[in-house]
């Protein structure tokens, strides 16, 4: 496979489920801890290589670009106290210069159309997708993984993560049918959207990331629009699937859906949990809340 350089952020969602906290605020700024989600994503990115970042944004989502520019202001009243580790948090967050690129999707009409928008920063190369509500808690990080398994297959493969759900609740997403194994990846024989659970091929789910090769771009330009009136990845991964592999990737680690509540809750205890300066005293508090001496 050709060196992953680019990867795609969708961040143009309403994110309705958390009103009124994202009436003014998009719901990728949210913070788990003391970072905003979409830090903790584009972290991973970084992480497993990424170089450039490419940010598919909406209407009042200017606060994302702010994020990860300089505040100069910030940053000279933190010199002039002297708070060194707090500079030096801010100084590590930072892309370097011209490594992030932001770009309008202007109607809501879905993942797939997002994807689309960024088709002109990306070019003719592989590219990761992450969504920007999915945390994935491993020291490896997800997408490293995904990128560990594509250099055994072959060049022209699509990798998709996936990861095992309660065969009941299958139904709430895509699901994947299992086919030959191949290293750590396996190939893909099925991808279908929200199936009955008596209909599923699986019990794995798509998690929430991809590699996707550049080809997918042409057949979102034509894919007409599927569930919700909207133009669903999805469809254009079937249609993709047609001439080229897809491989599924059973990832490590802990996955946090915060686009719903309980998910974002979650994720603030487990990451908190995680942070060994505050970890003893979140749990004393913990336990007060639940009652446990």
């Amino acid at each position: 496979m050709k060196p992953l350089r680019k990867a795609i952020f969708p961040v143009a969602g309403l994110g309705t489920r958390f009103l009124p906290a994202t009436k003014a605020m998009p719901k990728e700024m949210l913070p788990v801890v003391d970072r905003p989600l979409i830090q903790y994503v584009v972290d991973e990115a970084r992480q497993a290589g990424i170089e450039h970042f490419i940010f598919v944004t909406g209407r009042n989502k200017n606060i994302i670009e702010d994020h990860f520019d300089r505040q100069f202001e910030l940053e000279l009243t933190l010199n002039e106290r002297g708070r060194r580790e707090e500079l030096s948090t801010l100084s590590r967050d930072l892309p370097g210069p011209g490594t992030t690129s932001f770009t309008r999707q202007q109607s809501p009409l879905g993942l797939g159309h997002a994807v689309w928008c960024a088709r002109e920063l990306v070019g003719n190369e592989p590219f990761a997708l992450l969504l920007p509500d999915v945390l994935v808690q491993h020291p490896r990080g997800c997408l490293a993984q995904m990128i560990d398994a594509a250099r055994e297959l072959d060049g022209a493969s699509n990798i998709i993560a996936v990861e095992e759900a309660p065969k009941d609740r299958v139904s709430s997403y895509g699901v994947v049918g299992v086919g030959a194994s191949k290293g750590k990846a396996f190939a893909i024989t099925q991808m279908v959207e929200k199936p009955k659970p008596a209909d599923a091929p699986s019990n794995l789910i798509i998690t929430g990331r991809y590699i996707l090769q550049p080809e997918i771009f042409g057949l979102l330009a034509k894919q007409e629009r599927g569930a919700g009136g909207e133009i669903q990845l999805t469809d254009a991964m079937l249609a993709l699937q047609r001439t080229q592999s897809f491989y599924g990737l059973k990832f490590e680690g802990r996955t946090f859906d915060c686009g719903s509540k309980v998910g974002f809750l979650a994720a603030n205890v487990a990451y908190a949990l995680a942070r060994d300066d505050i970890a003893p005293a979140f749990r004393a508090e913990i336990k007060k809340l639940l009652g446990e001496p």
